[in-house]
């Protein structure tokens, strides 16, 4: 699904070249649970961003389902993101004058779908996140666990090829936060395949294999013994 050939990534910052990724290889299969992990400055962010197509390498190769996005431009990184990504993220961004059912819509609307139709594939989608009983409910008449919840939703409307997340539990509490991985269990179980970029070790055990970044070059890349593998 995801393979990285030598990908690459600096910034200049007046006369000073960062090297934030350094010729990265990885293949990431469908139907995976990944863990990207590293301290600040690591490369993770940015490993991140280009996986999300939110920007582009400096060098090297980026294939998503068979498909070269590394010489995109601004436009054509952004069908790929609407159609193969949905994103959560640590702040939720969720509009706050919107109710639940209307920010999880928010997708469908960008991708044309007709108003009953997305209304329908957006209940099914805060079902599928235990959130039925709150869809018109705005963003501050929800707990924090209930607003990932509706970001968790409004990431799945799509269909996306991969869920990634970044920090989904890093303005929770940990009893909160261990509820939103159990989200994210259940929609790999069900076949999603998620990456997670997380700073924290818990969070990290769920995923299935953990992939450490330090120095912008992959650490390590371990398989997960997870006690919740199927």
């Amino acid at each position: 699904m995801i393979t990285l050939k030598k990908l690459s990534k600096n910034y200049q910052v007046g006369a000073e070249t960062i090297y934030a990724l350094r010729e990265i290889d990885l293949f990431i299969d469908k139907c995976e649970y990944v863990a990207i992990m590293g301290p600040s400055g690591s490369g993770k962010s940015t490993l991140m961003n280009l996986i999300g197509c939110l920007d582009t390498a400096t060098a090297g190769v980026f294939e998503l389902n068979g498909i070269n996005v590394s010489d995109m431009d601004d436009n054509e990184l952004a069908e790929i993101r609407n159609r193969e990504i949905g994103f959560v993220f640590q702040t939720f961004n969720l509009l706050a004058r919107s109710n639940a059912l209307h920010n999880v819509e928010l997708p469908l609307i960008y991708a044309g779908v007709n108003s009953e139709e997305r209304r329908q594939i957006a209940l099914a989608a805060l079902a599928q996140v235990g959130l039925s009983d709150r869809i018109h409910h705005k963003p501050n008449e929800l707990s924090g666990g209930q607003r990932q919840r509706v970001a968790i939703a409004r990431a799945l409307v799509n269909h996306p090829s991969i869920i990634l997340a970044d920090e989904p539990t890093g303005n929770l509490d940990s009893k909160t936060g261990e509820e939103i991985m159990d989200v994210f269990e259940h929609l790999y179980r069900g076949g999603n395949t998620i990456i997670l970029v997380t700073h924290e070790e818990d969070i990290a055990r769920h995923a299935r294999r953990v992939i450490r970044i330090r120095d912008g070059r992959i650490a390590s890349d371990e398989r997960s013994t997870a006690k919740h593998a199927p």
